[in-house]
């Protein structure tokens, strides 16, 4: 990861859970996505999905008829509008650090 990456995820506090060879974990406030690194491996190809952890386990946002869901394994729950601001606040932000925002 370069230290441009580094330091935008820092100032975003948003935090590397687990960096492995093709896949980086990130985390905040309790939403996470995992994002796969580039063919050459010098930055990241897509953010990927936002889920967000849950009690039931980890949840991914779905709508269905123009509401909002919680859903993960097993389990289906709605989502808060405040839940859904975090993890569009979130997934924008590691867009934003990762330099993929707009691409």
């Amino acid at each position: 990861m370069t230290p441009e990456i580094s330091a935008r995820l820092k100032s975003l506090d948003i935090w590397v859970m687990s960096e492995g060879a093709y896949y980086c974990l990130f985390v905040r406030d309790g939403c996470l996505a995992m994002v796969p690194r580039s063919e050459d491996f010098s930055g990241f190809s897509t953010a990927g999905s936002t889920g967000m952890s849950l009690d039931e386990g980890l949840a991914y946002l779905v709508w269905r008829e123009e509401k909002p869901f919680l859903v993960g394994q097993g389990f289906e729950v709605p989502a808060s509008p405040e839940q859904v601001a975090l993890i569009r606040r979130f997934s924008a932000d590691l867009q934003t650090a990762l330099g993929l925002a707009g691409a």
